[in-house]
């Protein structure tokens, strides 16, 4: 396990190491200059280059990249070209809602699409099998936006029992974690259907009916257990592109997490925002990986690392 992690280390160093590279040079082949942004559209040549020099903007980029990375070893991503807040800071105060928001919408979508997709395996080629499927195929294929609207205003307009937008405490996530939920149910339904399909036909799941074991003792107990894995790795996909910032819910929602922030960001040019933003999330994402490789192991004795 040592010399795994140890591995797994050195993969995340070198991973964040290039998206520090490409992220640079993306976010600087975005049009627009950030110094006239700052100083305002009527603002003189002479003003702008002197925003710019204050930026460092007018150094090559090579120069630009060096000097970002020095500061990123110490630890340092930088200041908002707009806020003057350091980029940290301004993650570190975003990053809860966004993290509140993956845990309750992947929470929500895990326990009723496993469920579901249980069901629907045991009821195989059965009315309610067909149900779930027909379920799980609209849940994936609906538009993000259509299937946020539809719940604003069901339970918000039509139902008044929760807020439209803006983040005010865990009623304001209800929603929000409602849309992605459901976003999730389906993928994760289809999932375990299938692995769910693969076990129930093995010997062991034959012997235990033999036995006597009842029903759904069997199928929990005995087949979920050695069909989780790939279930296992999807959530963990799912959780981890959550906390990169579920873009589109938090924008309709007003919500001011990571990927609203990100949007702000990206609109207003601020450089070391969208780079430290970026790497941020790519770190979670590496360790989210990580951390749904060593679940495996808690599952699966067979699993093992070396």
């Amino acid at each position: 396990m040592q010399k795994y992690l140890l591995k797994r280390f050195l993969s995340l160093f070198t991973t964040l190491l290039g998206v520090s590279v490409l992220v640079f040079l993306i976010v600087h082949m975005i049009p627009g200059d950030p110094a006239r942004y700052i100083v305002g559209k009527n603002a003189s040549e002479e003003a702008v280059k002197a925003m710019r020099a204050q930026l460092g903007l007018d150094q090559p980029l090579i120069t630009q990249y060096f000097d970002y990375l020095g500061k990123l070893v110490h630890g340092d991503l930088g200041t908002s070209l707009f806020t003057g807040i350091p980029v940290w800071e301004e993650i570190t105060s975003r990053f809860p809602i966004t993290f509140q928001l993956a845990v309750y919408g992947v929470v929500l979508g895990s326990v009723i699409g496993i469920l579901f997709g249980v069901i629907a395996a045991v009821k195989q080629n059965t009315f309610i099998d067909r149900l779930v499927n027909t379920l799980s195929t609209i849940s994936i294929s609906a538009p993000d936006f259509w299937v946020i609207l539809f719940v604003i205003w069901l339970f918000a307009y039509q139902f008044g029992w929760f807020p439209i937008s803006g983040y005010d405490g865990f009623y304001s996530l209800v929603l929000p974690s409602l849309t992605i939920g459901l976003f999730s149910i389906g993928f994760i339904a289809k999932m375990t259907r299938s692995s769910m399909l693969d076990v129930i036909k093995q010997d062991y799941m034959r012997t235990a009916e033999a036995k006597g074991v009842a029903t759904w003792a069997r199928v929990f107990a005995h087949g979920l257990q050695n069909a989780v894995i790939p279930i296992i790795t999807l959530i963990g996909l799912q959780f981890g592109g959550l906390l990169a910032g579920a873009v589109i819910t938090e924008t309709v929602f007003a919500l001011p997490g990571i990927g609203y922030f990100a949007i702000e960001a990206v609109t207003k040019r601020d450089i070391p925002t969208v780079q430290g933003v970026v790497l941020f999330v790519a770190l979670l994402y590496t360790l989210v990986n990580l951390v749904t490789d060593i679940v495996y192991s808690f599952f699966d004795p067979r699993v093992r690392y070396d």
